[in-house]
This record gives structure tokens, C-alpha cells and sequence, in this order.
């Protein structure tokens, strides 16, 4: 994959082609307000959940899962709650927060290392 751009927008079609495969319904992509994006807002099993796709070449940094931080989980769920006020038939429903990790093919791969992590954000108690 190229640029973040690219690599990104790819990652996304990655994850939702995985997604739809598993059952889920696609409701919205690139779900934009002024606090945040939310990559995808799909329907599974009367849920509306709320998805943040991550894309790591390598694990230098710390790799694809590390990635989604505090500071990140609290722009997602901000502009999750924008979403619902503004779709008040998907507030009647269940949400939750999944999070898919992509890594890069090594070169004997065909197919990328993907994580599906749902309901991953959960409180600390």
C-alpha cells in the first residue's frame, strides 16, 4: 500500500468486505463530524456498532491495535453520540465499538493479518 491515504481508504475496503462476509450490514463509511471520523457504522444482530479500521506496515510503533489510545477511543465515542442525536432510530438500538487491525502480507501470504476486536472498549473499572 502506498500513502496514509491510500493505505488507509484500502485497509477500510479490507475490513468491510471481512465484515460483510461475517454478517454484518453496512450503514455508513467515513462518518464525519467536527470532533471526529468514524470509519464504519455497520448493523450486526439488532446492534448499530461503530468501527475504527487501523492499518500498520510493521509493529515498529507499536503496531495496528496499540494505535487506538485513550485520546482516540474519546474522539470515537464523541462522534458516535453525534451520530445517534442525529439518527435517533439507530439510539433506540444496542451499540458497541469494534475495532479492526490490519498488518501488512509478509511475502508468503496471500491474504492480510486481520484482528477483529469487538467491543473493545470497555470501561475500567
Amino acid at each position: 500500500m502506498g500513502n496514509t491515504q491510500t493505505s488507509g481508504d484500502a485497509a477500510e475496503a479490507i475490513a468491510l468486505e471481512y465484515l460483510q462476509q461475517q454478517g454484518l450490514t453496512l450503514i455508513t463509511r467515513n462518518f464525519r463530524c467536527r470532533r471526529g471520523e468514524i470509519d464504519l457504522i455497520m448493523q450486526h444482530h439488532g446492534s448499530i456498532v461503530f468501527i475504527e479500521v487501523r492499518y500498520r506496515h510493521n509493529n515498529r510503533f507499536g503496531g495496528a491495535l496499540s494505535s487506538v489510545d485513550r485520546r482516540k477511543q474519546d474522539k470515537l465515542i464523541v462522534s458516535a453520540l453525534h451520530y445517534l442525536q442525529k439518527n435517533r432510530r439507530a439510539a433506540r438500538q444496542p451499540a458497541r465499538f469494534d475495532v479492526i487491525a490490519i498488518h501488512a502480507q509478509t511475502q508468503t501470504a496471500t491474504q492480510p493479518d486481520i484482528q477483529w476486536i469487538q467491543d473493545a472498549f470497555q470501561a475500567n473499572d
